[in-house]
């Protein structure tokens, strides 16, 4: 038994980083990195993950990682993950363990390895909708548009307005860093 792992939200600037693991029971058809999908097919698939695997999945707000840093919140998530599901090798999608013993990598395992596509789309439906339900609360980004990822617009939309609540204070953008928006 394989539980393939994968995380969304390690780039961008606003919102939580979500790492999900996946051990799936039967193979689920047009499963691929989710990077690769429609929005509509991830959220298609999701459900179907869902009813085909046992599943964790771990948010870390963008607080606690202002607090302990990515690196961190992502072993602590690994960790979580690991404890939570029974398998014989887990593998992270990527080139760095972070240390955590007894996890394995696998660079683009999410295009690979079915258990880690499933992750894949789990961690990126997860966190396109919470993105998608802060939107209402935070009108002046367009977090339903760039997710919190750092895009021309969403700098201005930072110059503009300051940094909110949820952005990640700890990320600094070069073109912002001579400015007081906090």
């Amino acid at each position: 038994m394989i539980c393939g792992i994968d995380e969304a939200g390690r780039g961008p600037v606003a919102g939580p980083l979500v790492v999900a693991g996946a051990i799936l029971h039967t193979p689920v058809e047009g499963l691929t990195d989710s990077k690769k999908l429609t929005p509509k097919k991830r959220e298609q698939l999701f459900d179907t993950i869902i009813d085909n695997c046992d599943y964790e999945i771990v948010t870390t707000h963008n607080d606690t990682i202002d607090a302990i840093g990515l690196s961190k919140a992502i072993v602590s998530s690994l960790c979580q993950i690991m404890e939570k599901l029974d398998a014989k090798r887990y593998i992270f999608d990527g080139n760095s363990s972070f240390g955590v013993c007894g996890l394995e990598t696998m660079i683009k395992g999410d295009l690979k390895e079915q258990n880690i596509s499933a992750a894949s789309v789990l961690a990126k439906v997860t966190r396109d909708r919470y993105m998608e339900s802060i939107a209402k609360r935070y009108p002046q980004y367009d977090f339903k548009g760039h997710k919190g990822y750092i895009t021309k617009k969403h700098i201005a939309e930072i110059e503009a307005h300051g940094y909110s609540d949820v952005h990640r204070k700890s990320v600094v953008i070069k073109s912002l860093r001579q400015k007081s928006l906090f």
